[in-house]
């Protein structure tokens, strides 16, 4: 059976990833370019997407480029990911639920020197996916209302390059360059009294972003470190179309005319992160990162960019009592976050919390594993006309390592 591990991991992941079109829905991605995506390499998911003082010695950690200081010599890293969400929505009058399989990410890795390396990786940024219908809302300086309905579909991709030098046996630095790319098609009806006023939008957005790093070892059981991403200005253009139908008389106003439009802001975003080891088999990873979306001097007609907090708590545990049975080699992995939302609409935070189980299922005679983890989350209330989010998720993880340039001494 263990012996079959890689086979089952394989099969479950191109399953999944031939799903990968299939985004995940969200109200709250009506806002601009799309609810954010946590697109998370190895353990991480089952951590609570904590791990910003790990290194990149068994998997790929995508969260600080430094941690590719610590590549093992001639090994060369490769990491696939998927996820299946089952979400119900609920609001104060009724509740629907989705399922949804998506791509999470590709990515390999291998060392430059002994004392460097380099990673590519290519995940989603953003999915936007909505549908929206007979929304009533308030005109403004008005005792009316109007009422809209919408739907969209697309997000930003993020396809990145990463560095990572060590400095002796402790310091760690590293820098990323990723460029994001993608577009979201807007299709919105106003109605007003008896006039329809449709709007047909498809957004296309282009930019690039810079990611710092560094990890310290204070001792060979404790690492702090901090990641900086730089604020960025991502160029938008779209192509639209206006329509007004009054009294079923159908008038086009604009006809797929191209021009600018409102460009993307990403904020500065600053974390910092620890990592403790007790007693060989227990290992605590504790992140907090500050997100200045308010800076950005981003709006939405119905919301606002807020500054965002988040906060992430992970363990994971090996018996390791003997090498030779599997299951004593089988990591055990736990993990909880939170995060106050980076959006606001009519003053109330859209929060999010999550906790999180995993495993770490090593494939046999090979220094790759499986990484499996369950997630329950919350996003956003029912009170206050908002929506509320209930999510189940499953994650899976495949993390090959394989040795190069190693000369056999058996033929």
């Amino acid at each position: 059976m263990k012996s079959k591990i890689a086979y089952l991991s394989c099969f479950i992941l191109m399953s999944i990833t031939s799903f990968s079109q299939s985004v995940s829905s969200s109200p709250y991605s009506l806002y601009g370019v799309g609810s954010l995506y946590d697109a998370d390499f190895g353990v991480l998911p089952s951590i609570g997407s904590s791990g910003i003082a790990l290194p990149s010695d068994t998997f790929i950690n995508n969260l600080n480029p430094a941690s590719l200081g610590y590549l093992p010599q001639n090994h060369f890293m490769f990491d696939i990911g998927g996820k299946a969400i089952s979400t119900t929505y609920q609001s104060s009058s009724r509740s629907e639920s989705r399922n949804n399989f998506q791509f999470s990410h590709i990515a390999f890795a291998f060392p430059v020197t002994k004392n460097s390396g380099f990673s590519v990786a290519l995940r989603p940024y953003s999915s936007s996916a909505f549908k929206i219908s007979n929304l009533k809302l308030p005109i403004d300086n008005s005792q009316d209302y109007y009422y809209l309905t919408a739907t969209g579909t697309g997000g930003l991709n993020n396809f990145d390059f990463s560095y990572g030098y060590r400095f002796g046996k402790k310091l760690s630095v590293g820098a990323s360059a990723a460029i994001l790319f993608g577009n979201t098609t807007d299709n919105r009806n106003f109605l007003i009294m008896n006039s329809i006023t449709s709007i047909q939008k498809k957004t296309n957005y282009s930019g690039v972003r810079a990611t710092l790093g560094a990890q310290y070892k204070i001792d060979s059981t404790f690492t702090v470190a901090t990641t900086f991403k730089l604020p960025s200005h991502i160029k938008a253009s779209k192509v639209q179309t206006v329509q007004t139908v009054n009294d079923d008389v159908v008038t086009t106003v604009e006809s797929d005319v191209a021009s600018d439009t409102d460009d993307y802001y990403m904020p500065l975003e600053m974390g910092i992160g620890i990592s403790k080891r007790f007693k060989n088999n227990l290992n605590m990873t504790l992140d907090y990162e500050k997100s200045l979306w308010s800076d950005s001097n981003q709006s939405e007609l119905y919301g606002n960019f807020v500054n965002q907090d988040r906060f992430a708590l992970g363990f994971t545990y090996s018996t390791k009592k003997n090498i030779r049975k599997y299951w004593d080699r089988v990591q055990y992995a736990t993990g909880v976050n939170f995060d106050t939302g980076y959006l606001e609409v009519d003053g109330k935070r859209i929060n999010n919390a999550a906790i999180s189980l995993g495993l770490t299922l090593p494939i046999d005679n090979t220094y790759s594993a499986l990484h499996i983890s369950y997630s329950y989350g919350q996003k956003g209330r029912i009170s206050d006309n908002l929506i509320k989010e209930n999510y189940h998720k499953i994650s899976l993880n495949l993390s090959l390592d394989g040795i190069w340039f190693i000369k056999r001494k058996i033929d």
